[in-house]
């Protein structure tokens, strides 16, 4: 597939073929969800913790007689059903992150960048690149250029200057190519990806 290639100010660059292997495959919603899934597992923390009868702050002594009471046995306060007891089966710090197939994942990557490609919200630029880092400048082009919610994905390694003024745009978010994941392309409104950023997602993709 065909599309124009446009200048950081606006003016056009000519166009570029596109793959269609990557940017014009029918998006899948199941494929994406059970990619974004797995992203956010790993990077949920897992520091959730409660304490048990075994860990929590009382003392161990019989709170009273076993027989003849009246009232059900019981050895100590540290009990779940009492108040300031343990909890039982409560959560306890662990990892939420499971398998995923790298096949799998690239899969769902090429799902996302066609999901943009299709809803027409993929722009590509001939470089993201500045001569310096004025964010009020990167401001004033993304407001021409009509982006609010983006995420700028460049070649191996993002220009310095470029992501210096993009810092603190808020809207503006800057990745290497090697960065690029279905969680951050579906979450902004629109995907700008530099002709440097394009190969270098078709030569990880192959």
């Amino acid at each position: 597939m065909k599309l124009d290639v446009i200048k950081l100010d606006g003016g056009k660059a000519g166009s570029i073929d596109l793959n269609e292997s990557l940017f014009g495959l029918e998006p899948r919603a199941d494929i994406l969800h059970r990619v974004v899934r797995w992203q956010r597992a790993k990077a949920q923390a897992g520091t959730h913790s409660v304490l048990g009868k075994s860990e929590v702050s009382y003392s161990t002594k019989k709170i009273y007689r076993q027989k003849g009471t009246g009232g059900a046995r019981h050895g100590s306060k540290k009990a779940p059903i009492f108040r300031h007891g343990g909890v039982y089966k409560g959560p306890t710090p662990r990892s939420h992150a499971h398998e995923l197939t790298k096949k799998f994942r690239a899969l769902g990557l090429r799902h996302a960048l066609s999901a943009k490609a299709k809803a027409g919200n993929l722009v590509v630029v001939e470089s993201a690149e500045m001569a310096e880092a004025k964010t009020s400048m990167l401001a004033k082009t993304a407001k021409e250029l009509g982006w609010k919610k983006v995420l700028v994905i460049d070649g191996a390694a993002v220009n310095e200057n470029f992501a210096l003024a993009a810092r603190n745009i808020d809207g503006i978010d800057v990745l290497p190519s090697m960065g690029a994941n279905v969680y951050d392309i579906l979450k902004r409104d629109t995907l700008v990806i530099t002709k440097a950023g394009v190969e270098a997602l078709e030569a990880r993709l192959k």
